[in-house]
């Protein structure tokens, strides 16, 4: 296992959201694809489930959106000199990725599947501004879904 995570249940779920949150093993296992497809090493990743309020204020303070998105990645810049195996951090809004999965005909469990990779591979420096740069993370989070037994999400 070369993803160390730290899971932080940040949001009161009702019965039905509460059960579709991922486990701590699962976001491991899905942690692990994405490192072991970009050859890290190990690398510790904190994954915080929120609420819509938390995430909208945090997409509005960092990304200056005022609205609750699915995932934000923030990267750890590590100071110079300083070795340590801390990527960063996921905040995953749970009524956000709840809405979509309904929206988009997926299961909740393959929707935070893709969100985690897609996040983890945003820590990782990876990025989809321009449609060049969209195409190889893309591409990259189909592949490695699909290691885990899950479809395109773009389908």
């Amino acid at each position: 296992m070369i993803a160390i995570v730290d899971y932080q249940q940040a949001y009161e779920a009702d019965e039905g959201m509460a059960k579709a949150i991922p486990s701590l093993e699962q976001i491991e296992a899905w942690a692990n694809a994405v490192l072991v497809a970009e050859n890290t090493g190990e690398q510790e990743i904190t994954v915080r489930f929120t609420d819509d309020e938390e995430s909208q204020t945090l997409n509005h303070e960092y990304r200056g959106k005022d609205k609750p998105t699915n995932v934000l990645s923030f990267p750890f810049e590590v100071p110079p000199g300083i070795e340590m195996n801390l990527l960063g951090d996921l905040v995953i809004c749970v009524p956000v990725i709840m809405r979509e999965a309904e929206e988009q005909d997926k299961t909740p469990t393959n929707h935070y599947a893709h969100m985690v990779v897609h996040g983890i591979l945003h820590l990782l420096g990876y990025d989809h501004i321009d449609d060049a740069d969209a195409d190889i993370m893309e591409a990259k989070e189909i592949r490695i879904l699909a290691s885990l037994n899950i479809g395109n999400p773009y389908q």
